[in-house]
């Protein structure tokens, strides 16, 4: 399947890993760019010379591309950009803020750039910038959200804009990749599908939480402070929602307080009393655990045969 985003990334499918803390390490990123995807290591919160690590691991495991997601809220956003640089990771896909004071650093070093957007107004910012491309997120995605929905937010980026456009937010099998496609969009990210990857470095619990899910297991907590965050139903999320309803300073104080290290206890220690357990929408439709491997094949042949069905049928009937 070649689009734009393979052509400019220089991979098989387009097919991009979601860049989620604490999970996304070189381990899984490797896995998924041998696959033929472009696998992302996500810098998080962490220090510099961790991510270097995970880097080093992506680069002795596969040849291929592989990126790097930094949070440009991150307190070592400076340091990762700068890694980026010296490691020549090939793709940089940015959130929470604006990366223009990189852009010349990362374009001179011929990074592919790639912001994730929640809305039509950053989307032309970014390319006026000089973004390669775009991820349209939408808010059926796990953990940070936006408040528009995929349907909505994907074609009125992409009539907006000139660069690729990448879908995100509801994709968990060739279906929702074959309704990105067909929305406009030239490739996919999926965050919530590689949670069931034996790659995947999450806890048992975590992974039983997902894979036992369904349409109804997600919640959104964070509205209150202007952080929403998308999450599987647990303890925590339910004190959260009733902090919430209080409304005053002190309630969302004592929310940063018990939110604070939550995803990493679930990621690693599957602490389902105090843990954020991070997921889309789309959990309800993953029922078995899988590989990397499985998932692309599964995303990409699924697509190709639903339009290809789609083209026939109509068109015999047109």
């Amino acid at each position: 399947m070649k689009t734009r985003i393979t052509e400019l990334l220089g991979i098989q499918y387009p097919v991009i890993q979601g860049a989620m803390a604490w999970i996304a390490n070189g381990d899984l990123a490797a896995a998924v760019s041998e696959a033929g995807g472009l696998g992302i290591i996500a810098g998080g919160a962490a220090p510099a010379e961790v991510i270097r690590a995970e880097i080093h691991k992506a680069r002795a495991a596969t040849r291929k591309p592989i990126g790097m997601n930094i949070m440009l809220l991150s307190p070592n956003a400076d340091d990762l950009a700068k890694l980026a640089v010296e490691e020549k990771i090939e793709v940089i896909t940015t959130g929470a803020g604006n990366p223009g004071k990189y852009l010349g650093d990362w374009k001179a070093a011929g990074i592919k750039i790639i912001p994730v957007v929640a809305s039509v107004a950053l989307a032309k910012r970014m390319e006026r910038a000089g973004a390669d491309a775009v991820i349209a997120e939408g808010m059926e995605a796990g953990g940070h959200i936006g408040e528009t929905t995929s349907m909505a937010l994907l074609p009125q980026v992409v009539d907006a804009v000139e660069i690729p456009v990448i879908g995100a937010g509801g994709v968990g099998d060739g279906r929702g990749m074959a309704a990105m496609l067909a929305l406009g969009a030239e490739g996919v990210q999926c965050g919530t599908i590689f949670l069931t990857a034996a790659e995947c470095p999450i806890s048992d619990k975590y992974r039983e939480l997902v894979l036992k899910a369904s349409d109804i297991s997600t919640v959104v907590t964070g509205r209150a402070n202007g952080h929403p965050v998308r999450a599987l139903k647990s303890p925590l999320t339910r004190k959260c929602l009733v902090l919430e309803k209080q409304g005053d300073d002190r309630s969302l104080e004592e929310i940063e307080t018990m939110t604070s290290g939550s995803l990493r206890r679930a990621v690693q220690e599957g602490d389902f009393a105090e843990g954020t357990f991070m997921s889309g929408q789309i959990a309800g439709l993953l029922n078995e655990p899988t590989t990397c491997t499985a998932i692309l094949d599964k995303l990409v042949g699924g697509a190709q045969a639903i339009l290809a069905d789609r083209a026939t049928r109509f068109g015999k009937e047109g």
